[in-house]
C-alpha cells in the first residue's frame, strides 16, 4: 500500500508528499530483471538507508559527508560489491567525490543493498539529473532544487517506489 510518505516514481515523473516532480529513469527503463550495466531503473519498493551530500557544495544536510577518496565499488566479484568504499581502491568503482554536480546530493537505495548479489546491480541511487530527463545508468535522477526539497522531508519510513 503506498504512502504519501513515498516517492512513486514512473517513466513519466514522480509524487512525493502531494506534488509532482518531472525526474529521469534508466536508460533501459524499469526493469523486473535488473543485471549489472543494464541501464535499467529496478521495479519494487526500495529503502532509503543513508544519504551522501558534498558540504563544500551545498549547504548542510542530515546524512553524512562524501569525503576525497569516497568511492563506490562496482566490481561484482569484489567482497564489497555495491558499498562505499575508499581510495586507494583497484577493482572497479564509481568516485562519489565527482567534478561534475551529479552526485553532490545522493540518497542511497536498498537494490542490492546490504547483501550484494554479484550482477545484480549496483549504485542506484537518487540523484541529481544531468539535464532534464536526461536517462540515467539505472538511478533515478531529479533537479538539483526537487533534489533538496526531497532531501530535507525523507523520513526513515520513506520509500522509493519504482512502477
Amino acid at each position: 500500500m503506498l504512502k504519501a510518505t513515498d516517492i512513486v516514481v514512473t517513466r513519466w515523473g514522480a509524487r512525493f508528499m502531494g506534488r509532482r516532480f518531472p525526474c529521469s529513469i534508466g536508460k533501459g527503463g524499469i526493469s523486473d530483471t535488473k543485471r549489472e550495466g543494464d541501464g535499467a531503473s529496478p521495479r519494487g519498493s526500495h529503502a532509503l538507508p543513508a544519504l551522501y551530500y558534498r558540504a563544500d557544495r551545498i549547504p548542510a544536510l542530515n546524512g553524512d559527508k562524501i569525503r576525497v577518496g569516497d568511492l563506490w565499488c562496482d566490481a561484482g566479484d569484489h567482497p564489497a560489491y555495491n558499498h562505499l568504499v575508499r581510495a586507494p581502491f583497484k577493482p572497479s568503482h564509481e568516485k562519489m567525490r565527482r567534478a561534475d554536480r551529479l552526485y553532490d546530493l545522493v540518497i542511497i537505495t536498498d537494490w542490492n543493498w546490504p547483501n550484494a548479489t554479484p550482477g545484480k546491480g549496483s549504485a542506484i541511487f537518487v540523484h541529481r539529473w544531468r539535464k532534464p530527463r536526461h536517462p540515467t545508468e539505472g538511478c533515478v535522477a531529479f533537479r538539483a532544487d526537487h533534489l533538496r526539497w526531497i532531501a530535507e522531508r525523507i523520513t526513515p519510513a520513506t520509500r522509493l517506489v519504482i512502477r
